[in-house]
């Protein structure tokens, strides 16, 4: 998730491609069919030369603005790709009963979903969330961002936030459901010499918050994936698996410079149990997620 993660829309530069331009012209014009239609029909071959019975996910966020549009169509495009799991980050305006019926039609689970703090402020507001997740058959619930206004600038305030963790995860826990806890690069700052990161990891019982690990964000702070994983065996169950390229910023995943074949190699040891493409900001997003889908599959097979 993009600490611009307030914005929905996602950004063309004009140093995107002719056809980049195109499909986004096409979307623009006729909606999200229109795209849908022009994956389906061109390049599907590409896909078909991963493993079919590999579990890739797709954290829905990378497609925000075509969720926007039509879910529908969305999710048909997703299956089509190829993906198995979907890691949702908002059902705009969607009944998920609605959304869970067609998954079952498309053969998609949705092991996970992105929830803000915001919506778990109340006990009403948790029953509400955890009604969805049974719904939706989540494993999963995630905590994805605090956003720069809700941080706490000294560490007294990230062990007041891994209170609040563990008694929210107690109460997910208890209706069969997973807390979990996804970071950007803030959590790695030192905070007169202690890491947030290490807090929440430290403070937060294990049997009650896992963590989702982005690999890119991680990356970006300049640490190892893998080191996390040597120190706090078995304790992230779910990755964002995001690229990065020279300069550091996004890439499509197996386009850039993160070292995957360690971080796969060491699963694991991670602990890790469902693995989700995305990437925060893209110019071309059918292109995007079948790379990523390619990628992962590779992976899969190899570790």
């Amino acid at each position: 998730m993009s600490q611009h993660r307030k914005n929905s829309s996602i950004i063309t530069t004009a140093s995107a491609s002719k056809l980049s331009r195109r499909r986004f012209m096409q979307m623009s014009a006729t909606g999200v069919g229109a795209l849908f239609g022009a994956a389906a029909c061109g390049g599907a071959s590409t896909v078909t030369t991963a493993a079919k019975d590999n579990r890739v996910g797709l954290q829905l966020y990378t497609l925000r603005s075509m969720m926007e549009k039509s879910v529908t169509d969305t999710l048909k495009l997703v299956a089509s790709v190829g993906y198995k799991e979907l890691e949702f980050a908002g059902f705009y305006d969607n009944d998920p009963k609605d959304v869970k019926a067609l998954m079952d039609e498309l053969g998609l689970t949705a092991p996970s979903s992105h929830v803000l703090l915001k919506f778990m402020s109340t006990d009403a507001d948790v029953e509400k969330q955890i009604e969805i997740a049974k719904t939706m058959g989540h494993k999963y619930v995630v905590v994805p961002y605090i956003f720069p206004e809700d941080r706490s600038t000294d560490i007294a305030g990230y062990q007041r936030l891994a209170e609040r963790l563990n008694k929210l995860g107690e109460t997910f826990k208890a209706n069969g459901i997973q807390l979990a806890y996804h970071n950007h690069d803030f959590e790695f700052e030192n905070m007169n010499g202690q890491v947030p990161y290490d807090v929440l990891l430290d403070e937060c019982d294990a049997d009650l918050l896992a963590m989702e690990l982005d690999l890119y964000w991680t990356v970006k702070a300049g640490l190892n994936p893998v080191d996390y994983f040597k120190r706090n065996p078995g304790r992230f169950k779910l990755w964002h698996v995001k690229d990065m390229d020279a300069q550091g910023e996004f890439a499509d995943v197996g386009k850039g410079t993160i070292n995957f074949d360690d971080i796969f190699a060491h699963g694991e040891l991670s602990g890790i149990e469902h693995k989700f493409v995305e990437r925060d900001k893209t110019d071309d997003m059918v292109e995007t997620i079948k790379q990523g889908y390619l990628t992962v599959s590779r992976l899969n097979d190899k570790y």
